[in-house]
């Protein structure tokens, strides 16, 4: 049987564990076994993105560590695992950890780009009658070049329908400390996104990323507003099991 190993970022362990659950469940009906180390923890991108590079070299020293082997590495967050394939390398260039990062960085990747370039021709037998709004992070797109992929998996979902064109997505106002520092910018994208979403008929906003649902989730919840918001993941799970139903 095939081997993977599981990255399950921090924010998906402390407020979105079913992500998670999801992830390895996914993997699992793919055909693999799945190695989930409990001793992982953050990749260290909050710190790197906040100037506090020594402690993020700590921490990814220790990401180094808990992922060494040869296995491919899948996870469900582009913005930390985009940090891990394009940073590591200003942290441990030229270091004792030069050839780790580099096989680390070649082996890690979301499971959106793991299914399109690992298995394509399985079939995810997937089905969600539902109008959705796609949501590209900016790490998916500026840092990571993920962007295709996730729209290649939903267009095979029997029954969903993606309402936005491929060009409209912006930031969603999260952004790390965005949300932290400038509250006004950031609640105002949140309010701008949601509004286009409903605006376009969308029931779901789905995305790669749980940082940014959970913050547009908030700005819906908070305005009691009729939409939803569902990681791809979770999405291609719960539609596998309605259509098996």
């Amino acid at each position: 049987m095939k081997e993977v190993d599981v990255f399950i970022p921090c924010c998906i362990d402390q407020f979105n564990p079913e992500i998670g659950f999801d992830l390895i469940s996914l993997l699992k009906y793919m055909g693999y076994k799945v190695n989930y180390n409990t001793n992982q923890t953050c990749c260290g991108r909050v710190l790197y993105d906040n100037g506090n590079w020594k402690q993020a070299k700590e921490l990814g020293e220790k990401f180094i560590e808990d992922f060494k082997g040869n296995n491919l590495i899948v996870g469900c967050s582009t913005a930390c695992i985009g940090y891990v394939k394009n940073n590591f390398g200003k942290l441990f260039y030229n270091t004792s950890n030069h050839n780790s990062y580099k096989s680390l960085s070649e082996r890690i990747m979301d499971i959106t780009e793991f299914i399109c370039s690992y298995n394509r021709d399985f079939e995810l037998k997937a089905k969600f009658n539902h109008k959705v709004f796609l949501h590209n992070n900016c790490h998916s797109i500026n840092e990571y070049n993920l962007e295709a992929e996730t729209r290649i998996i939903l267009n095979e979902v029997e029954g969903l329908e993606i309402v936005n064109k491929e060009g409209e997505n912006f930031c969603c106002g999260f952004g790390g400390g965005l949300s932290i520092y400038n509250e006004a910018v950031s609640e105002e994208l949140a309010r701008q996104k949601v509004e286009l979403a409903i605006n376009n008929g969308a029931e779901y906003i789905v995305s790669t990323d749980a940082a940014c649902l959970m913050h547009i989730n908030n700005y819906i919840q908070k305005n009691n507003l009729p939409l939803k918001t569902i990681h791809i993941v979770s999405l291609l799970m719960d539609s596998r099991k309605n259509n098996n139903e």
